[in-house]
């Protein structure tokens, strides 16, 4: 792909005013207004420190349960808060990314959901994890990022479509769910290696990531489970009064049990959601023959 098109590809992205354009351009605009902070507090000689100090103060999330009554708005403020450009950059390219499949899959409406509530996920198993292990007790941390909000988008879409195939730099075509699993893992390891508030808010967010798309799909299968085994059930009577021949009979018998076979094939890859009207009355009509 040239460069030009590129270009045009990210003007038509950020024209669309979507949520995931709107929300990349808040997080971008929010670090470029710490910046401003920051040249401010240069010029009016104030200490770098008391600076990012009064920023973390007012909008990081603290491990303090205290705290969050104090400063409740911090649970979502945190989010828009990056340590440095690079952090800001991984976390917007890998919004980008996972978010465009997202939106293309389960919509924009679902994907609003999923990016707070995986931060705010995030963010609270952080304030867990903090208070209850004792390798932490005695001191306060605090988090910022989007990686928690991120990773439960990009780990929700790698569940709902785990072997969408993605391109990787030196690895070539990886299925989806394999790079999601390797993100969890690798975050489940560096826990002891430093930033441990933020590897625990990763996997909060995550974690709500996978539930948000697994717990749905089993409740939405017990009931259609029922429906199958009826289906398959009747498939296999013999008996039926009809005006047609032998063979006839036998022929309309095969075509329907195809049919049925290939909604049921497609409900084990995609969901009975992703099933239509006419393809979900087909199912239940055959379930009552």
């Amino acid at each position: 792909m040239k460069l030009q098109d590129i270009v045009i590809q990210f003007k038509n992205f950020f024209r669309s005013k979507s949520f995931l354009s709107n929300i990349i351009l808040i997080n971008v605009a929010v670090w470029l207004a710490t910046l401003l902070f920051g040249i401010i507090g240069f010029l009016f000689a104030l200490n770098k420190g008391a600076i990012d100090g009064y920023v973390y103060d007012y909008f990081a999330l603290s491990s303090n349960f205290s705290a969050l009554i104090r400063k409740p708005w911090s649970i979502v403020s945190y989010m828009f808060l990056h340590s440095n450009v690079f952090h800001l950059l991984f976390n917007m390219l890998m919004l980008y990314c996972g978010g465009i499949l997202f939106s293309q899959y389960m919509g924009q409406k679902k994907l609003i959901r999923t990016y707070f509530a995986s931060g705010i996920a995030g963010g609270l198993l952080f304030m867990v994890a903090w208070n209850i292990f004792p390798v932490f007790s005695h001191t306060s941390s605090v988090v910022v990022g989007a990686s928690a909000a991120v990773l439960g988008v990009f780990v929700a879409v790698a569940t709902y479509i785990p072997n969408y195939s993605v391109n990787l730099l030196l690895i070539g075509n990886t299925k989806l769910k394999y790079v999601a699993i390797a993100l969890v893992i690798l975050d489940l390891l560096s826990i002891s290696k430093g930033n441990a508030g933020g590897h625990f808010a990763h996997i909060g967010g995550a974690l709500y990531g996978f539930l948000s798309i697994y717990l749905p799909r089993q409740i939405h299968f017990k009931k259609p489970d029922r429906v199958f085994k009826k289906v398959i059930k009747n498939n296999k009577k013999t008996t039926h009064q009809r005006p047609l021949s032998d063979e006839e009979y036998n022929r309309r018998r095969a075509e329907e049990q195809k049919r049925i076979d290939t909604i049921l094939d497609k409900i084990s890859k995609s969901g009975y959601d992703k099933l239509s009207k006419e393809e979900k009355e087909f199912l239940f009509k055959s379930s009552q023959k």
